[in-house]
């Protein structure tokens, strides 16, 4: 008999993972749209917007108030729950999957692999959705005539530039997200077992507040490589979805434009802390979020056990 009962991992599971996944995204997402706002003016216009973090906001809210820094909050709380949904829902699926495939001792040796596969697949599901709203979003972050509702900016791409508008970030974003996604599942598991093992309790024994801490902890090692390891394609999503940046060409030709104008060094470094400050906060706040909500919901996150410990 293998260690895992596989019949807790149903279509309840992943409608529950999905729904979990879709809210913890939303909620931090749109927390945190002010950061983003700003970590997008920095990258779009470094010139301007050369004081840091605390004093972009300053910027921002005295050229145009407070309200400014919520610009794209209605496509960042829609996106990101649909491509939410999408990332936490199919990771679990497809980690699932294939740990059920390779059975109890080469899932638990090829976990890293697994959690790499999985993230990847799953993202890049998400990422078809997602596009067309992280569109609009900079669009309206970077240009304050263009409309501020979430229909109607996405229905003002298509009309003045076709189905372009929506996809033509979709190269970068997949650049940017799938990296990122890999590395925030794989290292916040591969952290979270690595916690569990050196803690004299066994998981199975820890109080719900101390297994939150984990979740926290992981999550925010997991957000700051993230961000590192993505931010250059970060940048580029940026810089594409502004309008006329790279020419006229294609998505491939406008992108390396956009590089060969902007410098490797600048690509790597522009708007990182902020990004890193965001996205651990952020990365944290998702798994603490999810990670409550699972129980909530009546289901148990799958973990990978260790053979020789059972």
């Amino acid at each position: 008999m293998g260690i895992y009962d596989w019949s807790k991992f149903n279509n309840s599971y992943y409608l529950n993972g999905a729904l979990c996944g879709g809210i913890c995204c939303s909620v931090t997402h749109g927390a945190l749209c002010p950061v983003d706002v700003v970590k997008t003016r920095i990258q779009l216009d470094p010139v301007k917007y050369n004081s840091g973090l605390i004093g972009g906001m300053r910027q921002v809210v005295a050229a145009e108030g407070v309200g400014a820094l919520a610009t794209g909050l209605g496509p960042t709380a829609a996106g990101y729950f649909v491509q939410g949904w999408f990332k936490f829902g199919g990771n679990e699926i497809f980690k699932i999957q294939f740990c059920k495939m390779l059975g109890d001792q080469k899932a638990w040796d090829l976990r890293t692999p697994v959690m790499l596969g999985a993230s990847a697949c799953a993202e890049f599901i998400a990422d078809i959705f997602l596009c067309p709203l992280e569109a609009a979003r900079i669009r309206q972050v970077s240009d304050p005539t263009f409309p501020k509702g979430t229909i109607t900016a996405m229905k003002t791409l298509v009309v003045n530039e076709g189905l372009g508008g929506w996809y033509s970030g979709f190269i970068p974003m997949l650049f940017k997200q799938i990296p990122y996604t890999m590395a925030k599942f794989a290292v916040q598991g591969s952290t979270e077992i690595a916690i569990y093992n050196a803690l004299p309790t066994k998981r199975e024994n820890m109080s719900r507040p101390a297994k939150m801490g984990v979740s926290c902890t992981s999550g925010f090692i997991a957000g700051v490589a993230a961000a590192i390891i993505s931010h250059p394609a970060d940048s580029l999503l940026s810089k594409i979805n502004k309008k006329g940046a790279g020419g006229d060409g294609g998505t491939l030709s406008r992108l390396y434009n956009i590089a060969a104008e902007t410098g490797l060094a600048k690509l790597c470094t522009t708007g990182l802390g902020p990004r890193c400050i965001m996205i651990g906060t952020l990365t944290a706040g998702q798994f603490l979020i999810f990670d409550t909500m699972m129980p909530i919901m009546g289901v148990e996150k799958f973990h990978f056990h260790d053979p020789a410990k059972h």
